[in-house]
């Protein structure tokens, strides 16, 4: 027979510290992270931060913390296309695209309806 120390389950340490609260919130975590991963394709993770210090005054005791961190996968974005003007600024419009300044109205033909377009056969 061997003198080796009994290691405790951590499941039961889990159940157990801060009155299952370290426990519950893993699991709810757990289930969050699930279902993002599968509403988005890609990878999350769940991490557990244990911390033990020494009791002062008391070398029987440890003080135990916890830190439950998750990383939840992010959903694409869209993205958009602009152009770089001159100036150095987004645009929506092709600063190179040819510019008609001097373009105007040309108004309709004798016989068109100014506001419909249609033929009406009359001259004006």
């Amino acid at each position: 027979m061997t003198d080796t120390p009994h290691a405790r389950p951590f499941a039961d340490f889990l159940r157990e510290h801060g009155r299952g609260r370290t426990h519950d919130e893993l699991s709810d975590a757990l289930h969050t992270l699930i279902a993002r991963v599968k509403d988005t394709g890609k990878k999350g993770t769940v991490q557990l931060t244990v911390t033990v210090e020494p009791m002062k005054k008391d070398d029987r005791m440890v003080i135990v913390g916890d830190k439950i961190k998750i990383s939840l996968p992010e959903h694409d974005r869209p993205a958009g296309v602009w152009f770089v003007g001159k100036d150095g600024n987004l645009t929506r419009n092709d600063p190179d695209q040819l510019a008609f300044d001097s373009l105007r109205e040309v108004p309709p033909p004798p016989g068109v309806d100014p506001e419909t377009g249609e033929v009406t056969g009359t001259e004006a």
